[in-house]
């Protein structure tokens, strides 16, 4: 249930980073952003992996940021707020040691 709450916060905040900027699609950016980063904190919330909480939500993040990224050719941003927001949720969730 953790993850499932951290994964909504996330996507809104992603989406509410997003609004201001302009896409030619951005109803289909918007969903996008706010999945791919739901995605995440679920992903979080349902792995247990023995590592300290924070690695494992840097690797997720990372990991389920990386194909937008790559699409986008939007590194920084896309990867800074997967990596940012994993750790985040990871050490919330499972720890920070």
């Amino acid at each position: 249930m953790a993850g499932f709450i951290a994964g909504v916060l996330f996507g809104l905040i992603s989406v509410g980073v997003m609004l201001p900027m302009s896409f030619a699609e951005k109803r289909a950016a918007l969903t996008a952003a706010f999945l791919n980063r739901f995605g995440i904190g679920v992903v979080i919330g349902c792995v247990e992996l023995g590592r300290p909480g924070w690695l494992v939500g840097l690797a997720f993040g990372l990991l389920l940021s990386a194909p937008s990224a790559l699409i986008t050719r939007a590194y920084a941003p896309i990867l800074g707020l997967g990596s940012v927001g994993g750790v985040l949720i990871g050490g919330l969730i499972h720890g920070w040691s």
